[in-house]
């Protein structure tokens, strides 16, 4: 009994319902959390109820919840969470109760704010929109609606349900009562303002139907298909209303509205939703804790900064509970009078008044540091002095700045001056200014990449850094301005690659877009652009070889391939088989042989085994939009460029073949030039069954014995047909296709293998040229020597080639002098591997 006698002392208002109804002190002698079929139970029976009665039944029911909740937090230290549910709850069963009894269950009623997070306070007003699928309907339920709202809000003897606030609704006060979804989605097009986008972002249907019809009209309103930093200026200005609201309200001791109060917390939490929510549909989550934790993992916010939100959020939503404890009253405001003060403290477990105020101004510290780091202005003042530089000039004069808004031509006038001063901190300052202004004019006409830079200043260094180093990476980025979000984060950047990682994520953002074709196919160009991006920028720091990065390239490449074929196959209409397809990708050439670069095409076949009668129809339509998928244009550019004149009969043959005409080609119809690509063949995506079959046949055909002589001789006159189609009229060294260079290495190693693999089974792996160059001396096929230095010739080639390319070389040419010894080498081998067709 001392456990009532103590919350009677802290609250008024459980003092005096416990006067006035004393057999409820026995629920509370030893409380247990107060269920939700608990409630529904005391609701029962309630639609023989006349008004009087139901509004009783209501009422004296939240008396006891908000009893319960009372004693469980102060006396039995219930978690926030379950207070809120609790409370939540409640007010779900009261909205259902009510609408069963007017008749009326198909009002759409969507609680919006804490209610629609489910964390709703212990005597709080709650914000309601009150909808309908149907015009007609929306008309018909005005009535049922305003009685709705009273029998929750109606003072009584009994008190109230629920104070119910429906301002939210559109056109506020003026607007519907029930609105129609076609009037609110048209609503949201025409008349919805950022404000309301942070409003519906906890919007959540209660009651009624056409729940994920509704969602696909907020969605899309509240959240941006873009990266939307630009949201970052509207909430620092809607911040801004409130703090001089707060400031005319003397208000400064609010623990919602004033500094460092519950308010910062969610607009920080909500910001960081609205600029990622659209690209990251797992951001789109309602509780406020939920969604800290959520940008702490993803790392969109620090982590020491997301549990020091999270446990000011905990303490501040306390104190405003205990205020509210007091007299059942909305209040955020601290007391002046030393007994509540006193109240206060004890429910909050401290000694004292000063004790309690110093860990709430500590809390209150914390918030305000992690809101201004967050919404503080980025970079230079407005409109700073642009460099006097002749294509800024050029910029600034042009009718494209002239035509910004007003907002993009002050992030513009921001990002100008802080880009000129990362460029001048480059190599090549010219170069890096002449790129970003590049990418500048291409990503002027969009606000939210301008934000971006406006408002990460540490972001436009790293575009500095990159594209000083690399012409092809500026390109890239120019090309895929979204990449921009990827320089937010240093430590995302350089992470090694988790491909399990990727694939997971990616998977469930490809799930939560089943259906819409487009963006599926968007989103794994920009999953696949970001991972190579972050290859690139660690490419560019010097932390990857040319070889650790082609394996990187190469099993990203597969994977996308295996994920393309999940979505495809979903894709495809008149299948004949439910399950996955037996079918698979075989790659050739760069990506099969695990030497991938950035821009590389994809050299692949597509074969499949299955005995149904429809198969080969099926896949041929199967093969036909998977190409389609890889290799077509969408708002996020290419996949993959793709080569499938590798299959069986080239251009002439079908795109699919089944696994058993591929072998019989393989064995009877295919040219030599065929079986030395072989050398190069793997599987790499689809049915692993059907890879394995392909390997055995791989191996069967390599390891057949051949005559070396006419063998050499056809592989010379291949090599003669490349050289020919490559001339090479300048001075420069090609690095691919003059004698002495890559072809002639892989044209070598090519050779031994379909000469040897019969007698040396181990030349038949898929380990690349340089690893068969050695397995070729260690058998005696060559000199240990010679292998060494070819390998190493390789090994530079690609190098040569890849720094060329990554500044826009159109050939991979270099003084001959720079590489003659590496070229003496070569020639040796191919002299020495192919010694009947040196003179060629």
């Amino acid at each position: 009994m001392s456990q009532v006698i103590d919350l009677a002392s802290l609250s008024r208002f459980a003092a005096h319902v416990l006067a006035a109804r004393p057999a409820l002190a026995a629920e509370l002698a030893a409380p247990a959390p107060f269920r939700r079929d608990e409630m529904a139970q005391a609701l029962e029976g309630s639609k023989r109820d006349d008004e009087t009665a139901l509004k009783r039944r209501l009422r004296r029911l939240r008396e006891r919840v908000l009893l319960r909740v009372m004693a469980r937090d102060l006396v039995a230290r219930a978690p926030l969470d379950e207070v809120c549910a609790t409370m939540s709850d409640l007010a779900e069963l009261s909205f259902a109760c009510a609408l069963d009894w007017l008749g009326a269950s198909d009002l759409v009623v969507v609680g919006m704010g804490k209610l629609g997070g489910r964390e709703l306070n212990v005597s709080s007003d709650v914000d309601l929109v009150f909808l309908h699928p149907h015009a007609d309907g929306a008309q018909r339920l005005e009535a049922p609606a305003r009685r709705l709202s009273r029998l929750l809000a109606d003072v009584t003897e009994d008190g109230f349900v629920f104070r119910v606030d429906l301002r939210l609704r559109p056109y506020g006060d003026s607007g519907p009562l029930v609105c129609s979804y076609e009037f609110l989605e048209s609503y949201f097009v025409t008349q919805g303002r950022e404000w309301e986008r942070y409003a519906w972002i906890k919007a959540r249907a209660l009651t009624g139907s056409g729940h994920d019809e509704l969602a696909g009209i907020v969605r899309p309103f509240v959240y941006r298909k873009y990266l939307d930093y630009a949201t970052l200026d509207a909430m620092r200005r809607l911040h801004a209303e409130v703090r001089r609201d707060v400031e005319r309200r003397e208000l400064a001791e609010h623990v919602k509205l004033g500094p460092g109060g519950i308010r910062e917390i969610e607009f920080v939490a909500q910001a960081l939703q609205l600029v990622r929510g659209g690209r990251d549909p797992a951001l789109a989550v309602r509780p406020t804790l939920a969604v800290l934790s959520l940008l702490a993992e993803k790392h969109q916010l620090p982590q020491a900064a997301a549990r020091e939100l999270e446990q000011a959020y905990v303490f501040l939503r306390r104190v405003e509970h205990g205020l509210q404890y007091l007299d059942d009253a909305q209040r955020h405001d601290l007391p002046e009078d030393a007994a509540d003060r006193s109240r206060i403290a004890r429910m909050m477990r401290f000694a004292d008044w000063a004790a309690f105020s110093a860990e709430l101004a500590r809390h209150r510290a914390a918030v305000a540091r992690h809101f201004g780091n967050i919404f503080a202005e980025r970079g230079a003042a407005g409109d700073a002095a642009w460099p006097d530089h002749p294509q800024l000039a050029a910029l600034r004069a042009s009718q494209r700045y002239a035509a910004l808004p007003d907002d993009s031509r002050r992030r513009l006038d921001r990002v100008v001056p802080a880009l000129a001063r990362a460029a001048a901190r480059t190599a090549d300052p010219d170069a890096t200014l002449a790129r970003g202004i590049a990418l500048l004019e291409a990503i002027a006409s969009r606000a939210a990449y301008l934000a971006l830079l406006a408002e990460h200043p540490d972001a436009l260094e790293r575009v500095a850094r990159i594209i000083s180093s690399s012409s092809w990476a500026a390109e890239f980025i120019t090309r895929h301005p979204l990449l921009l979000d990827e320089l937010l984060d240093d430590r995302l950047l350089y992470a090694p690659p988790d491909l399990a990682g990727f694939a997971a994520n990616l998977r469930a953002r490809l799930a939560d877009a089943a259906g819409d074709t487009e963006r599926r196919m968007n989103l794994l160009r920009e999953a696949h652009q970001a991972q190579v991006f972050r290859l690139l920028a660690q490419d560019l720091a010097g932390l990857l070889t040319v070889e650790r990065l082609a394996d990187h390239l190469s099993a990203l490449a597969d994977l996308v391939l295996e994920l393309t074929i999940e979505c495809a196959w979903a894709d495809l209409p008149r299948k004949h088989r439910a399950g996955a397809p037996k079918f698979a990708v075989i790659a050739y050439g760069k990506l099969g042989g695990k030497e991938l670069g950035y821009a590389s095409d994809l050299d692949i076949i597509f074969l499949y085994d299955d005995a149904h009668e429809q198969a080969g129809e099926v896949y041929a339509r199967f093969a036909q939009r998977l190409n389609t998928w890889l290799s077509s244009r969408t708002t996020s550019g290419v996949l993959f460029e793709t080569d499938l004149e590798l299959r069986p009969s080239g251009a002439s043959g079908l795109l699919v073949s089944s696994l058993a005409g591929f072998e019989q080609y393989q064995e009877t119809s295919a040219w030599v030039w065929e079986h030395q690509a072989l050398t190069r063949a793997r599987y790499c995506a689809g049915d692993r069954a059907i890879g394995e079959a392909f390997e055995g046949i791989r191996t069967r055909i390599l390891t057949r014995e051949r005559d070396p002589v006419p063998l050499a001789k056809e592989i010379a006159a291949m090599r003669d047909k490349l050289h020919a189609a490559h001339p090479n009229p300048s001075a420069l060294f090609d690095l691919k296709h003059d004698r002495g260079g890559m072809i002639d290495i892989e044209f070598a190693v090519q050779f031994l293998v379909l000469a040897n693999a019969h007698r040396h089974r181990d030349l038949t792996g898929n380990l690349g040229n340089i690893a068969l160059l050695k397995i070729a001396a260690r058998h005696g096929l060559i000199d240990m020597a010679l292998a060494e230095r070819c390998r190493e010739a390789y090994r530079e080639f690609r190098r040569l080639q890849h720094a060329l390319r990554l500044n826009g070389a159109q050939y991979a040419r270099v003084p001959r002098e720079q590489v003659a010894q590496h070229v003496d080498a070569v020639k040796t081998l191919w002299e020495t591997a192919l010694p009947l067709t040196a003179a060629s």
